[in-house]
């Protein structure tokens, strides 16, 4: 729907906004929830009942969005794309880098195990996980953005190498001064990336067949990373924890090479009006 509604040349901008607006609700709902909470203690049934306000909010606003489909049904059909249109070879390419990368990234779940080990109070870990979707907010705008001056591909490298950096840096370093200031950068790691290669995917696809381009996309993502998060938690308990960090850090940086080999700055790069 976003590719459909949102011109080629501002699609990075449109994605980066997008995934904005989630990571801002990722802040705001769990403050709110918990200020709800501190005046009215153990009031969950209320808290739950009261969440379910934003949800009607939602599908009142997605009733008011046109049903692409059935406009598509009473328009002329274009001559120049056929019925039924193939996923074509570069997306298969992109989606096999993506899923490279994927093979490295394992779930966050093993951040916070990092950050309690070390000593982290549990107190903080919800503290901190707002600061890092608040992080989040800020790069994904800033990110999608750039990926329309720059390229898709200058920037999904981007941020594979904080993500590579980030990994190898919680490998490496047990303060906790270090690891919290780490965690954090790692929230640029997302702003790069996810809504930049959500526009990459709708670049690559043809229109009448991006739902399927991305349900591909999320399938490889979800397969990727349970294999990651598998292979991470062997890792960490029959070597290290630091052993699991740089292996994940080094599948981004093969991730990054099979990037730049497979694809040129001119195959990522959109053109602007």
């Amino acid at each position: 729907m976003l590719a459909h509604f949102s011109p080629p040349y501002l699609r990075g901008r449109v994605y980066g906004f997008h995934r904005a607006m989630d990571h801002s609700g990722a802040v705001l709902g769990p403050l709110a929830a918990s200020a709800f909470l501190f005046f009215y203690p153990e009031s969950y049934r209320s808290l739950f009942a009261l969440s379910v306000i934003p949800g009607i909010v939602v599908i009142l606003i997605l009733l008011r969005v046109p049903d692409i489909r059935a406009k598509q049904r009473t328009e002329p059909q274009e001559p120049l794309e056929p019925r039924e249109p193939r996923l074509t070879r570069d997306f298969w390419k992109a989606i096999a880098v993506i899923f490279a990368f994927s093979l490295g990234n394992a779930s966050d779940a093993f951040l916070l195990l990092r950050l309690s080990d070390l000593g982290v109070a549990a107190v903080w870990i919800p503290l901190l996980w707002s600061g890092l979707h608040v992080v989040k907010v800020l790069s994904s705008l800033a990110g999608g953005d750039l990926s329309d001056r720059f390229g898709r591909r200058a920037l999904i490298a981007a941020g594979w190498l904080v993500y590579a950096i980030v990994y190898a840096a919680f490998g490496y370093f047990d303060s906790v001064g270090a690891v919290v200031a780490i965690f954090l950068m790692y929230g640029t790691y997302f702003g790069l990336t996810e809504g930049v290669e959500k526009a990459w995917v709708a670049d690559l696809a043809p229109s009448r067949a991006r739902g399927t381009a991305f349900g591909v996309y999320n399938a490889a993502l979800g397969v990727g990373g349970l294999l990651s998060s598998v292979m991470f938690g062997v890792i960490w308990t029959r070597v290290s924890p630091t052993a699991a960090f740089f292996t994940g850090a080094a599948v981004a940086l093969c991730a990054i090479g099979l990037l730049y080999s497979l694809f040129s700055a001119s195959d990522s790069t959109t053109a602007r009006k």
